[in-house]
């Protein structure tokens, strides 16, 4: 990872540029952190042509899904763990052999798994705050709300597929992530505040 790209900002500018279409930007993103975000599915999947395709998986839905991307709901690194995170997750379903997994094992090794080794102490607590900020305000949100927003943003799917698997009209969840949007914005705010 080159020196401008170690933080924060420079890959939610990436981001941004990805959601224009950029190519180029797209590039340098993946340049940045595939080897991190290959070595979290990897974690997952124990196997390095899994972990490969998921990595592919979750770069084709961070190609189609930049725009959508919101700075204010996690850190660019963060989402995009997410998403592959959610690629192997998905991967571990369609398996045969899948194995049960430990839910509070796996979320410390994501914790584990996104922070940067050259980031200092300040970094991961910060990476640990918003992760912590951001699961106490999905909490706060009604179930079928939160249900929504988690699969259109933490599981990849458009509106059209979270109304199919929902069997609602595509309005109704429209407006329910819009609305939840709303009140994690407002949410993440007043913690920030505090």
């Amino acid at each position: 990872m080159t020196k401008d790209l170690d933080n924060t900002d420079a890959l939610r500018r990436l981001v941004a540029a990805v959601a224009l279409g950029d190519r180029a930007a797209f590039r340098r993103l993946y340049d940045a952190t595939a080897a991190k975000l290959f070595g979290f599915a990897l974690r997952i999947l124990r196997k390095d042509e899994l972990a490969e395709e998921a990595l592919q998986d979750a770069f084709v839905s961070i190609w189609h899904g930049a725009a959508g991307y919101q700075p204010h709901l996690a850190a660019p690194l963060t989402w995009m763990t997410t998403i592959v995170r959610n690629k192997a997750l998905d991967m571990l379903r369609r398996q045969d052999d899948a194995v049960e997994l430990d839910a509070q094992q796996f979320d410390a090794d994501m914790l584990l798994a996104m922070q940067d080794p050259a980031a200092g102490p300040p970094d991961r607590m910060q990476m640990t705050d918003e992760a912590r900020a951001l699961a106490h305000c999905m909490a706060a949100l009604e179930g079928r709300q939160r249900q929504a927003i988690g699969m259109a943003y933490f599981h990849d799917l458009s509106h059209s597929e979270v109304a199919v698997r929902l069997s609602l009209p595509i309005g109704t969840v429209k407006t329910w992530i819009r609305r939840g949007l709303d009140k994690l914005k407002t949410c993440l705010s007043k913690r920030e505040a505090a």
